[in-house]
């Protein structure tokens, strides 16, 4: 138990110990509501008066009794008339005699001194807690690193726990070199670099890249977050950069690893406290001990954020962070090797192919991959399986992707009707185009927001986009509400997300990509606008309005022209499109190799008959 603990319990005591006493002695001198204290001769005048009932002499000094009316009293004898006893038997007044109550010693100093002695002990807690006690995190400690120190034997992540992002891993490589054998590199007159920024996406593994690089080499670790340098009094951040520094020093060779860096290192002057607030501060103390007059021998400094853009120039500088590491999402491989790894924590049958998830999740990053992997052993683990195969990931990849299926939603029968046919639109149209991704499922089923899906398996991920792709996503886009207009001769709110994308799309391939024929490589607006708390204030439009109106000219021909190719090629194949819907409405489900399948029977049968 604490020590600070037992102070408290210990005053505590002191403290009931003497509410006691007070309570007991206020009892003792209470006697009877209906008391009263009397001059020893009013008490003698009532003795002969025969006023008196009963006497009860306790010690030498003190009468206490009850009149013939009830009422209780009290008096003390005068040391002078030792023949009180003699009086009381002279008027027959019955005598009990009790001995005084005497108070322990121990009990007397607790209720003497007990309120001084439970002061002191607050004060004696409250005072090493200021101090900071054995955590550090008291007021006169403020100014103390938070850094968190994991030992080299406690260290158990390494590189083989990494996956996905092999680039980075070679460049923290020579990191990890460098901690094992210094010597090495200074041969040639080399230097390692005294810091390395890792940037990239949430999720991506920028963290767990550092505890590799930790693990690998064998050094002690030190952990904090940008957030926790910066303190509401002035010169408490710089203190803790002084003092992380300095444990750092202390524990050479090792890494301090500051993750959300742009929290302490924005750009300076931009700031509503000038040139001089806190956080500014903070930052000047860190680029000197970076690059200062002391060196920093030994200590290899590592950085993640998200936000690489707003970082101070002089932070990115060679020197303080020489490296610049970016940590990408990973590709179809490295997903799939992120899934093995975590798959290896989980129960799962024989033959599961994860190069299956791995394509049906183009963007996921490593953190997303994990808690897909967690979702399937909840899933299985409430439907009572012991171990998962490949539908239970495919079930937690759509649920991560689309939300949990609304099974106890109520749908019209007009209504599951038009979903079926929006997304057989969607469907049957990109199976029909070329260079487009593979259909994996179709699915009337509810999830989130969204009354139906059809999902895509890509063979591989895509970093650019040819025109053609491009369009043939359009025309897929309008797929959905081009078959509600062949069929019912409406259309619904459902389309409202495709109709989006694809005017996204539109937008991006004349605005931005040059893919425009009668506009031709030129941009129309630059990425570096003002953006104001997620609005485009201040946005100054770098193009005149005749350009404009025929950049919404464009747009509407290109949209029309892909709406029409659409419901052309829906009215073609018109009895596939059927069938699809017919066998949605009593599965809900359906695999695209099956919309395959029914068009390769329909080009048999119109084969035939040209024959």
């Amino acid at each position: 138990m604490k020590r600070e603990t037992v102070l408290i319990i210990l005053s505590m005591l002191v403290l009931a110990f003497f509410l006691a006493k007070m309570f007991d002695s206020g009892k003792m001198s209470s006697g009877n509501r209906r008391s009263q204290e009397l001059i020893y001769s009013d008490f003698k005048a009532l003795v002969a008066a025969g006023e008196i009932a009963n006497a009860q002499l306790v010690g030498d000094s003190l009468i206490e009794g009850f009149t013939q009316d009830g009422l209780g009293f009290r008096t003390y004898i005068p040391a002078e008339d030792p023949s009180v006893i003699d009086y009381l038997r002279l008027y027959q007044i019955p005598i009990n005699y009790v001995p005084e109550k005497t108070m322990p010693w121990y009990l007397n100093i607790l209720i003497n001194w007990g309120p001084f002695l439970l002061i002191f002990g607050i004060w004696l807690v409250l005072m090493r807690r200021m101090q900071g006690g054995s955590g550090g995190g008291g007021l006169f400690s403020i100014g103390r690193s938070r850094a968190k120190k994991v030992e080299p034997s406690e260290m158990k992540i390494t590189f083989d726990d990494v996956a996905g992002v092999e680039e980075a891993k070679d460049d923290l490589g020579e990191t990890v070199e460098f901690l094992k054998d210094p010597a090495k590199f200074r041969k040639l007159g080399g230097r390692i670099p005294k810091g390395m920024l890792m940037s990239g996406s949430p999720g991506t593994g920028k963290t767990l890249l550092a505890k590799a690089v930790a693990g690998e080499a064998g050094v002690p670790f030190f952990s904090m977050s940008g957030s926790d340098f910066v303190e509401m009094f002035v010169g408490v951040g710089a203190s803790r950069v002084r003092d992380m520094f300095e444990q750092g020093r202390q524990n050479s060779p090792c890494i301090i690893f500051i993750d959300e860096l742009d929290a302490v290192g924005g750009s300076r002057g931009t700031g509503m406290g000038g040139g001089n607030d806190e956080r500014e501060q903070t930052l000047n103390q860190l680029l000197v001990e970076m690059d200062g007059f002391d060196g920093m021998e030994g200590i290899i400094v590592i950085a993640a954020t998200n936000r690489p853009d707003v970082l101070d120039p002089a932070l990115l500088r060679p020197g303080r962070f020489d490296r610049h590491v970016t940590i990408p999402l990973p590709d179809v491989k490295g997903r799939e090797e992120i899934l093995h790894i975590h798959a290896k924590k989980v129960q799962m049958v024989e033959g599961v192919d994860m190069s299956i998830i791995a394509r049906g999740t183009p963007g996921f990053s490593g953190a997303d991959l994990k808690n897909l992997i967690n979702e399937a052993a909840l899933g299985g683990a409430r439907n009572n399986k012991t171990e998962l195969s490949l539908a239970d990931f495919e079930w937690a990849r759509d649920k991560v992707m689309m939300g949990t299926e609304r099974r106890s939603m109520v749908m019209s029968e007009k209504e599951k009707r038009n979903t079926a046919y929006h997304e057989a639109g969607h469907a049957l149209v990109s199976a029909l185009l070329p260079k487009s991704d593979p259909i994996h499922k179709v699915t009337i089923v509810p999830r989130g927001r969204a009354l139906g899906l059809t999902a895509y398996l890509p063979e591989n991920d895509n970093h650019s986009y040819d025109i053609e792709y491009l369009s043939n996503r359009i025309t897929i886009a309008m797929g959905g509400r081009a078959a509600e207009e062949i069929i019912f001769d409406e259309v619904t709110t459902g389309a409202s997300n495709d109709i989006q994308q694809a005017t996204d799309t539109i937008r991006n391939m004349i605005c931005r990509w040059g893919m425009s024929k009668s506009f031709g490589p030129i941009v129309f607006g630059s990425d570096n606008q003002f953006n104001v708390l997620g609005r485009d204030i201040g946005k100054d439009r770098e193009y005149s309005e005749k350009t404009a109106t025929e950049i919404d000219e464009e747009m509407r021909k290109t949209i029309k022209y892909h709406d029409e190719k659409a419901k052309k090629l829906l009215r073609d194949n018109i009895d596939v499109l059927h069938k699809i819907v017919e066998v949605l409405m009593k599965e809900e489900t359906i695999e695209g190799s099956y919309i395959n399948e029914l068009l390769k029977q329909d080009q048999s049968k119109v084969e035939s008959v040209g024959g």
